[in-house]
């Protein structure tokens, strides 16, 4: 019934299909679950531990206890009875009276004296009646062992010793009871409380419960953009890549230069491959790189991806039209006094203010001095027309722009190009920033190409090994010599990695099929 209400309520019915896992009030597929584990295993691990250890803690201050067991039978003792009296058998209710009784002060103090127990002592005795005999078994708890088995022992013929004073015909027949041991009490070796591996596995298992329920409790609180699949919760725009976490990152580094065969640059090349082919179905050669706020990779994502875009043999120009904040010409070591702002004014011609990068197929336009109007140059009439210009003469133009909340330039830049890829900072991006970014484009008519996850802590970071010839994709002997040479200065680094990649094919570098 359970079953069939969750399904007439939810449609398509999950929860019959393995693959889903219903918590939090929502259905979640079970990668999605496995996912949720692993980026929380801390939280998880953590409190595991500790109400393992509360359990183990409270386990260790506990009194030991020690449990006796002795059986007993009842039999009536027909010596001293008078002639007349006839014999008396015992029932079962004269030993449900006797289970009754055993608690009773009239059992418990001639117990205590029997045992030498000051008065007071705690006595911990209990009784089970066999439904077919007149037995019973005596179980007495305490934490002293010998004293257990002495109580359990002494508890039956104390109780056949006051018997008598509980049942009249047996008192008036003159006949007295007798207490046999069967099975009597052995003195116990080990505690039967508390039970040590019993506690702890039931503190291992609540602490795993407990670390779910709180890793899934903060999963579906967090306010942070963690996966890929909470950008896909916000839109329906692809994910064009994944580009890990640097931590050895520093100041211009840029992985294209410094590490062109590490897996940051792998995964620029990845991102580099899928907006070709979204740029394929534009056929403007030409995207916007923006973020919802600052911090979140936007210029490096877009530096790195310049250089992979010239790499494949296209003249590639990057444009660094965030006039706020610009930062395209500190990074990669050029002049920034005249750039996009200079040519929109109309003092001097594009062709004086862009910089190529040594002798390889990327060019640069700085964004110039900052100017007071920025949204308006950037939406102005000359802006387009130099844009056409631009994208007449370059095979691909890429356009570095403000972020999307603070300003609205990122969506004035947009619709002189073929899309806008949004870079979203992996752990800092909220979701309603991203989301109220999305928002803002989708209301201005922009054309989100997709998204690039940036500072991706789970994506992979490590090498790449295939068989015996050691790290995949490893330079040529003297290429990091070269590398290492021209570190300070990117221009020289980057024409030195041109000239080694033609030396590298013996030709030209070739030319891309998107190229029109």
């Amino acid at each position: 019934m359970v079953v069939r209400a969750l399904c007439d309520h939810f449609g398509d019915c999950p929860i019959a299909d393995l693959r889903y896992v219903y918590l939090v009030g929502e259905f979640m597929t079970l990668r999605e679950f496995v996912n949720i584990l692993r980026s929380r295993w801390r939280v998880i691990v953590l409190c595991t531990l500790f109400v393992t250890a509360l359990a183990a803690a409270f386990t260790a201050v506990q009194t030991p206890v020690y449990t006796a067991t002795a059986k007993v039978y009842f039999l009536v003792n027909s010596s001293g009875a008078s002639k007349n009296s006839g014999g008396y058998l015992l029932t079962q209710a004269d030993l449900d009276t006797f289970a009754e009784i055993l608690s009773a002060p009239s059992v418990v103090e001639p117990l205590r004296k029997e045992l030498d127990l000051p008065s007071g002592a705690p006595v911990n005795v209990s009784a089970a009646i066999s439904s077919s005999s007149t037995m019973m078994t005596f179980t007495a708890q305490d934490s002293d062992p010998t004293l257990a088995a002495d109580m359990a022992n002494a508890a039956g013929p104390v109780l056949a010793q006051v018997a008598p004073e509980f049942s009249q015909l047996l008192k008036a027949s003159g006949q007295s009871i007798e207490a046999r041991p069967v099975a009597p009490a052995q003195v116990p070796g080990t505690p039967s409380s508390p039970n040590v591996p019993r506690n702890v596995l039931l503190g291992l298992l609540a602490g795993v419960v407990l670390g779910i329920s709180v890793a899934m409790m903060r999963n579906s609180l967090d306010t942070k953009v963690r996966s890929d699949d909470d950008v896909k919760a916000i839109s329906d725009r692809p994910l064009l890549a994944r580009l890990p976490l640097v931590k050895r990152a520093r100041g211009n580094w840029m992985s294209m230069v410094d590490d062109p065969h590490g897996a940051h640059a792998e995964a620029i090349r990845r991102l580099r491959a899928n907006m070709m082919f979204v740029d394929v179905a534009t056929r403007r050669h030409s995207f916007a790189v923006t973020s919802s706020l600052p911090g979140e990779g936007k210029t490096t994502t877009v530096v790195n991806l310049a250089h992979a875009t010239s790499d494949s043999g296209l003249k590639t120009l990057l444009v660094d039209a965030d006039l706020r904040n610009p930062s395209v010409a500190q990074r990669m070591g050029l002049e920034g006094e005249l750039g996009l702002t200079t040519v929109l004014l109309g003092a001097a011609q594009p062709s004086d203010v862009i910089q190529r990068i040594g002798q390889t197929n990327l060019y640069v336009m700085t964004a110039g001095e900052i100017p007071p109007n920025p949204s308006e140059l950037l939406g102005s009439e000359p802006m387009q027309q130099l844009f056409e210009r631009l994208t007449s003469e370059f095979d691909f133009v890429l356009v570095d722009t403000p972020p999307v909340i603070p300003v609205v330039d990122a969506s004035l830049i947009q619709r002189f190009t073929g899309g806008l890829i949004m870079v979203v900072g992996a752990g800092r991006t909220r979701k309603r920033d991203l989301t109220s970014a999305v928002r803002q484009l989708e209301t201005a008519g922009a054309r989100i190409a997709g998204f690039a996850f940036n500072k991706d802590s789970a994506a992979t970071s490590g090498n790449y090994y295939y068989g015996r010839y050691g790290r995949y994709g490893r330079t040529p002997e003297g290429t990091e010599a070269t590398h290492a040479a021209g570190s300070e200065n990117p221009a020289a680094l980057a024409s030195s990695l041109g000239e080694s990649r033609r030396d590298r094919k013996g030709s030209e570098p070739r030319r891309s099929l998107l190229r029109r």
